[in-house]
C-alpha cells in the first residue's frame, strides 16, 4: 500500500492502483506525518541507483531514519507487486521469485518511502524502501528502478520510530522469525 497526501492506494499483482477504504487492514505499515527538512533537485537522467548514492552524500547522518518523497516525471519506471497470499504463508523470498514486474515509459507521479539505517535489519528494510504511484493513482508498486526526466526530492529527518505489535492472540507470536532479516534483504535486491 502507498500513502500519499492523505490518500491510500493498494497496488495489486496486476500493477494497477486502487483506492483503499478506511476499513481496510494491513499486516505491516511504515508511515509518518511528513515534514520536509531538506529538498534537492535530482539530475535529469539519474537512475534509482544514482539517486540513492546522490542522496546518501547529501544526508547529514546515515544512522538516522529519513522519510523520502520524490515528485516528478520519469522516462522509465520499473516496479513490482506481490500477489496476495493465503495461510500457511510462504516465505517472502519464495513469493517474490515469481513476482509480477511492471515497466512503464513516460510517467509522472510520486515516490514515497524510507531510508532506514543498517542496524534495523529484521525490523525494517535497511537502506531505501520506496514505492511509486502515478499521478492518477492508477498504477505503481514497489520501486525497482527509474530514470528521471525532471524531479525534486524532499527529505524528512525522522529521529524516532514507534513499533506496534499485534494483539497477543496473533499468529505473529508463534512464528519462527530467526531468518527473517536475511529473507527480507534478498527480496529487496
Amino acid at each position: 500500500m502507498i500513502l500519499v497526501d492523505g490518500k491510500v492506494y493498494q497496488v495489486r499483482a496486476n500493477g494497477k492502483g486502487y483506492p483503499v477504504p478506511d476499513t481496510a487492514l494491513t499486516p505491516f505499515a511504515s508511515v509518518t506525518f511528513f515534514d520536509k527538512d531538506q529538498e534537492e533537485t535530482i539530475s535529469a537522467g539519474s537512475t534509482y541507483e544514482q539517486f540513492t548514492k546522490f542522496l546518501d552524500a547529501k544526508l547529514p547522518a546515515l544512522n538516522k531514519f529519513y522519510a523520502v518523497r520524490i515528485d516528478g516525471t520519469f522516462s522509465y519506471m520499473k516496479t513490482r507487486s506481490v500477489p496476495a497470499q493465503q495461510k500457511p504463508y510462504p516465505p517472502l523470498a519464495e513469493v517474490t521469485k515469481n513476482q509480477p514486474v511492471f515497466e512503464v515509459n513516460e510517467t509522472e507521479g510520486t515516490v514515497v518511502g524510507f531510508r532506514c539505517p543498517e542496524y534495523v535489519a529484521g525490523v525494517n528494510v535497511p537502506g531505501y524502501h520506496l514505492h511509486f504511484i502515478n499521478k492518477g493513482g492508477t498504477a505503481g508498486g514497489h520501486l525497482l528502478d527509474f530514470k528521471v526526466k525532471s524531479a525534486v526530492t524532499q527529505i524528512d529527518d525522522t529521529p524516532q520510530f514507534l513499533m506496534r505489535l499485534p494483539n497477543s492472540d496473533s499468529d505473529f507470536y508463534k512464528k519462527d522469525l530467526k531468518h527473517q532479516a536475511g529473507e527480507i534483504e534478498k527480496t529487496e535486491k
